[in-house]
Order: C-alpha cells, then structure tokens, then sequence
C-alpha cells in the first residue's frame, strides 16, 4: 500500500478517489456485490465503486456516540440495527457511567434508523449470503466503520470488505481485525485529519445521495 507525507493531496475530489479505489478493488472477483456507503460523503465514493465493480449500492448508517459535556468527542458508535462499538479508554478515563452510553445510544439508533428512511431504508437485509464492500471518504479512528462493519456481519454477510481512499496505520490494523480484508490506498503515518489528503472536500448533500442511490439501484 503507497504511503504519502500528511501534506499530500493525491485526490482530487470524492470521486476521483472513488474510481482509484475502485480500480484497486477490480482485480479481485466479485460476485453481486453489495457495495455500502457511509453517508454522506462515503457514499460519493462508493458510487463509483459500484459502477466499476457492477455492484448494487447502499448505505450503511453508523452514528457516533456523543461524549457527555464533549459532543465532538466519541465514545463509540452505533448502527440502525443496534450493533455497537464502544471505545473504552474514553469511557474509563472519563468515568462515563453505563445509563448515560444507553441513553445517548438509544438517541443515536433512532437518528440512524430515521437517516435510512431518508435514504430509501436499510440496506441490510440485503446483506445475507453476500460478498459486501463497506466504503467511506477515509478514517480517522474508525468508529463508525468498525459499527458498520458489525451491523453487516449481523445482517448475515458472506464475506465483508473495508474499502477506504485513506486512513492512519493503527486505525487501519484495528479495521483488519473488523473485517475479513481492507483495502486502503494510502496509509500514512504522519495522518492529521480525511480532508488533508483531497483538493476538493466539500460537504455532500442529501440530494446528492439521494441522485446517486437512484442510479444505483437503477442499474446506471
């Protein structure tokens, strides 16, 4: 796997970095894939995944799971159908007592269900018996995509890959850990934050999922 220097910006945009991933993803054989976004911006990605690979597109829906008093800090995440990762160095060292990870988690599931009726509802049941590619815009610490990854795995998957433009070298070890393979086109250990490695990272809208399931699940 390449390994550029934090200040490179080998991607031009999401979907720049989707068609390398896809390209990466395409010497392997794949049958009816099922190839999964994480909203927003993953699914940009995933997108063109799909077309390359001749997959079905969806979403997976992982919400984090908001510290007490440190929104911006997560302390896990959680999927639509309940699956859960937590992280427990932040829970220990900020004594965050288990009412209060249930109660964010139950807030945080019924957001993540809401989210997939947005987007056409849950993919999930279509996941049994298949070869699935879970695919962000990159990872940081990997929660929601370690989530989404069990959510699959509970959904019945055959076999579930990580497909990811970038990420930092711990994050993507734990991901091997996740899943049955990951593929990351740039692991790198200066990593500081997704956007760093894109000229254009702009926000992706719920209309532009919207458009871009609508043509995956018409075939084009």
């Amino acid at each position: 796997m390449p390994i550029f220097g934090s200040a490179a910006r080998p991607f031009a945009d999401r979907v720049d970095a989707g068609r390398r991933l896809a390209e990466a993803l395409a010497v392997r054989r794949w049958e009816r894939p099922l190839v999964l976004g994480i909203p927003r911006g993953g699914v940009v990605v995933a997108a063109e995944v799909a077309r390359r690979l001749g997959g079905e597109l969806g979403v997976v829906v992982a919400r984090k799971l908001r510290t007490p008093g440190q929104p911006e800090l997560a302390m896990g995440a959680v999927a639509a159908n309940g699956a859960t990762f937590l992280e427990p160095d932040v829970i220990r060292s900020l004594g965050i007592p288990p009412e209060a990870i249930e109660r964010e988690r139950a807030i945080q599931i019924e957001d993540a269900r809401r989210r997939e009726e947005l987007y056409g509802g849950s993919a999930l049941q279509r996941c049994a018996g298949r070869d699935v590619i879970i695919v962000d815009d990159g990872v940081a610490t990997g929660s929601t995509m370690k989530v989404a990854v069990r959510a699959v795995k509970e959904a019945g998957a055959r076999t579930v890959t990580v497909a990811v433009p970038v990420g930092p070298p711990s994050t993507i070890e734990e991901l091997r850990a996740e899943a049955d393979d990951v593929v990351c086109l740039v692991v790198d250990p200066l990593f500081m934050a997704v956007g760093a490695y894109y000229t254009d990272f702009s926000p992706t809208s719920d209309d532009e999922v919207l458009a871009l399931l609508g043509q995956g699940r018409a075939g084009g």
